[in-house]
């Protein structure tokens, strides 16, 4: 009798749990999140985004399904993976870097769409403003303002009178900085010397054609430029061409300065909106934001290997000095 009881408790529980576990998949989140290519910046964004659902609840494996994928820097890899993203039906697709979003925001006009890490996404065709605008879309931005990144190069290379970059001119966030830069050089007496990388394995040759012709070269946020980094450091260092960036994971990769935001405080920030979409809200509803937390991070060995040295103050004002 004793033993028929407790085989009937042990039953209930099985029971009772296997109801939890079914449960708990039926109220599950799906989360799907990508990136153009993997480097330092965008994989801080994607961290961030899954710091800030942690801290709000949502756990891989619990309550949550985490899925993520690479591009690995192919936009026809990126168009397959939003189709694929689509098709499970997720519910918020998180697209980091201009071409994800692009190609993601192209794909779907239901599922809610956060991009993150994109310059301008209303000249990217991501939302028609930064306001709420309806649809399914709305994200964070990393745009920077250009003046602050013209007085630090000027406050790095005083003399400067050509300023060099190396883009991918078929990226609509790169496209957009170079066009308001040469406005801004123009109007110190500055030119602009642009040099193109359609793939990552182009940055080091466009880097060597800038020698000789630039007295320092700034990067962007190109993804591009970016993930192929320590080639232009190579050129930089060799050619003795002061190197400055607005991405601050770049100092620690030899850049001799960089004023930037800081790309696992955005990815938290896109989090946020992120929770706010799995709580019900509708990503029409929310306007697309900016960070505004600038950190300048300098490298005085770097700036030692390309020729030019960093003042005392300059320094002293930085967030983080990289030994």
């Amino acid at each position: 009798m004793l033993a028929g009881k407790l085989k009937l408790g042990l039953f209930a529980a099985l029971l009772t749990a296997g109801f939890i576990s079914n449960h708990a998949l039926a109220n599950q989140k799906h989360v799907a999140i990508t990136a153009l290519v993997e480097h330092p910046a965008l994989d801080s964004v994607r961290d961030g985004v899954k710091e800030a659902l942690e801290k709000n609840g949502y756990t891989d494996g619990k309550n949550l399904k985490w899925e993520y994928q690479s591009a690995q820097g192919n936009t026809g890899t990126a168009a397959q993976i939003a189709r694929q993203f689509i098709g499970d039906k997720p519910d918020a697709i998180v697209a980091i870097s201009t071409p994800s979003a692009q190609a993601v925001v192209a794909a779907t006009k239901q599922i809610p769409v956060v991009y993150s890490a994109v310059t301008d996404p209303v000249v990217a065709q991501l939302v028609k403003s930064m306001d709420a605008t309806g649809g399914n879309v709305t994200g964070v931005s990393d745009v920077l303002e250009l003046e602050k990144q013209l007085d630090l190069i000027k406050k790095i290379v005083p003399s400067a009178k050509k300023v060099g970059m190396v883009y991918n001119p078929g990226e609509a966030n790169s496209v957009v900085v170079v066009k308001r830069l040469k406005e801004l050089l123009a109007q110190e007496g500055m030119e602009l010397v642009e040099a193109s990388a359609p793939r990552s394995v182009d940055v080091g040759l466009a880097a060597r054609s800038l020698i000789g012709k630039v007295d320092v070269i700034y990067t962007n946020t190109d993804n591009n430029v970016v993930s192929a980094y320590e080639a232009l450091v190579k050129v930089g260092t060799e050619a003795k061409i002061p190197l400055v960036a607005s991405d601050t994971d770049s100092v620690k990769r030899g850049a001799i300065a960089a004023l930037g935001v800081n790309y696992k405080d955005l990815g938290v920030q896109t989090g946020e909106i992120v929770v706010r979409i799995l709580k019900g809200e509708k990503p029409g509803d929310i306007a697309s934001e900016t960070s505004a937390k600038l950190a300048l991070y300098v490298n005085p060995s770097a700036a030692e290997k390309q020729g030019v040295s960093l003042s005392e103050e300059l320094v002293k004002t930085a967030a983080v000095v990289v030994e």
